[in-house]
């Protein structure tokens, strides 16, 4: 069995060495979604092929121009459990470590009520933008988490936003 978590472990941090490329940061936001949104559809909300490293979510926010939904596949980090079900998640606007902000950030920081599909599970939530020393203790955990998240902020100048999802 130990022989089995080291390969997985070996797994993790190989994923997440090629995560923080700048090469990965180009490519990966034009292909992972994509790939993301077939598989969910496939397995009628039960599979996200990137939550094979980390959890994921698809995230679906009211467009803050144009008023229709948008869906979103995301990775996140569930945080607060209740009856062994999560009650909130942490959602990073990495942007896999690109200069601007992801689209749904914005979304969501104009429309806070939104819904996530959580291991087949539509659940409504309500988003807000962490700050101050809510998202210092945020980010470390999510630093924790997922370490490549620290690479993401050292290539831009912009703060990476973090909101907190709370099951409405």
């Amino acid at each position: 069995m130990a022989a089995a978590s080291k390969g997985n472990d070996l797994g993790v941090r190989l994923v997440q060495k090629m995560s923080s490329t700048r090469t990965f940061a180009r490519i990966a936001p034009h292909i992972i979604p994509a790939l993301d949104r077939a598989a969910h559809r496939l397995t009628h909300g039960k599979v996200l092929l990137s939550a094979r490293m980390l959890p994921g979510a698809i995230l679906t926010a009211t467009g803050a121009r144009s008023g229709q939904p948008r869906r979103t596949p995301l990775a996140c980090m569930p945080e607060a459990v209740s009856g062994g079900r999560p009650t909130s998640w942490l959602l990073i606007g990495s942007n896999f470590g690109r200069t601007s902000h992801p689209a749904w950030t914005a979304n969501l920081l104009a429309h806070p009520d939104a819904e996530i599909s959580w291991k087949g599970e539509d659940i409504p939530v309500r988003a807000r933008l962490l700050e101050g020393q809510e998202r210092a203790a945020a980010w470390q955990a999510l630093l924790a988490f997922w370490p490549p998240y620290a690479t993401y902020q050292g290539r831009v100048e912009r703060e990476i936003r973090v909101f907190r999802l709370i099951r409405r």
